[in-house]
């Protein structure tokens, strides 16, 4: 007969992993299912990509005991400059006294290999990798997931946490609004002459923003910053085809000499960009988290930050019911979880699409009106502080994992 645990975790990922550790913290008990091993997923040069992770996501993982793994690892994100095309006008947020910094820029490999770790020492997560699931039941009493090795998983709650084209959503018929941005991130890293100073770079151009996010330097001293250009997806192929120097080169004129001569320090990788949002995020005994609820353009660095976001208010949206004696599929639990993540999710969502939209328009009359509104911002002190507390996370409603 299967083991019963509290949840069935579909998606293995940053998000679900995430949520399967702050759950087993909370003494809810979960199975983790995804067609990836972790030793696959921990691999040198299997995901390249960087995040930002906001103040409240550092006090989410320092809650579920990550912090002593992860400090050392991350480079703090004392300031952002957000610049129309490296023209006059831009704008400069820092943290004011008090307020630690805005953020620390991590390697997506480094934080999976910390849950791993971790999730390696709770007897409240079993693991299922290497495997698919190949049909779910969601009954009046509880779920089931059989597995493409012929196990069957059993559960109170089924969670989609498996990215953006979530099988699990589409199973349940939760429909989302979707567009296509006809973009493609080119995703890379660099070394650099000058130091970065702890600033995280977002330059603005009809086709795309570029972003230099800032990482630790690397044990020989080169100074060292993510990459993450967007392009027009016409464009692409040809981007791709560029030679490394002729890449650099590219880049480098963007930059405008602010970091030195650079250097490829990663491979070069692409994916292209869309947007999804699902109004509904749970159905009977079921939850989505992460991608597999919203998807955005990662011209603002929130798409991670969000879906921890979930996982805080779902986490304690169940332990709060289950210390009632309410079990973890319970609709009134899963009615409270959503609507404790629509307005934030909303709210983040339709503004990183009014970015792209606005900062997309070409022209000289465009641009001089983008630049005036950002000298505004830049002048108005209560206006930055709003925009850094959203980029904090630390704005809202917040759960409690995601405060200090």
């Amino acid at each position: 007969m299967a083991e019963k645990r509290d949840l069935v975790i579909l998606g293995g990922g940053l998000v679900g992993m995430t949520l399967a550790l702050a759950a087993a913290k909370q003494g809810i008990t979960s199975h983790v299912v995804d067609k990836a091993k972790p030793e696959e997923l921990t691999a040198e040069g299997v995901d390249g990509r960087a995040s930002a992770i906001s103040t409240a996501s550092w006090n989410l993982f320092g809650n579920i005991g990550l912090k002593d793994r992860l400090d050392p690892l991350g480079c703090p994100i004392e300031a952002i400059a957000v610049t129309d095309g490296m023209k006059p006008g831009r704008i400069d947020f820092k943290p004011g006294a008090g307020d630690g910094t805005l953020g620390r820029m991590y390697a997506n490999r480094d934080i999976r290999m910390a849950l791993f770790e971790a999730a390696r020492e709770e007897s409240a997560i079993a693991w299922a990798s290497g495997v698919e699931p190949v049909e779910r039941e969601r009954g009046d009493h509880g779920v089931s997931v059989t597995l493409s090795d012929g196990r069957m998983l059993e559960g109170a709650l089924l969670i989609g946490a498996e990215g953006r084209q979530s099988p699990t959503r589409l199973e349940a018929g939760l429909s989302s609004a979707k567009w296509d941005y006809h973009h493609r991130a080119m995703v890379t890293a660099i070394t650099h002459e000058q130091p970065h100073g702890g600033v995280a770079w977002e330059i603005f151009f009809p086709a795309g923003p570029l972003a230099l996010l800032p990482l630790l330097d690397l044990p020989d001293g080169r100074h060292r910053s993510a990459v993450v250009w967007t392009v027009d997806e016409k464009d692409a192929k040809g981007v791709i085809a560029l030679s490394d120097a002729q890449f650099l080169s590219e880049i480098s004129g963007r930059m405008e000499g602010i970091f030195g001569k650079i250097q490829l320090a990663a491979p070069r990788m692409s994916y292209p960009l869309n947007f999804h949002h699902a109004p509904r995020i749970v159905d009977h005994r079921l939850a989505l988290v992460g991608d597999a609820a919203h998807g955005m353009h990662p011209i603002a660095g929130q798409g991670l930050n969000l879906g921890l976001r979930d996982v805080g208010c779902l986490v304690e949206v169940l332990a709060d019911g289950m210390r009632l004696g309410l079990e973890p599929g319970d609709a009134q639990l899963l009615a409270r979880y959503e609507r404790w993540r629509s307005l934030d999710s909303t709210t983040v969502m339709a503004t990183t699409d009014a970015l792209v939209r606005v900062f997309g328009i070409p022209g000289r009359i465009p641009s001089a009106i983008r630049r005036l509104g950002m000298g505004v911002i830049q002048r108005t002190g209560l206006l930055k502080r709003l925009f850094m507390d959203e980029a904090r996370g630390m704005s809202g409603d917040l759960p409690q994992l995601l405060r200090a």
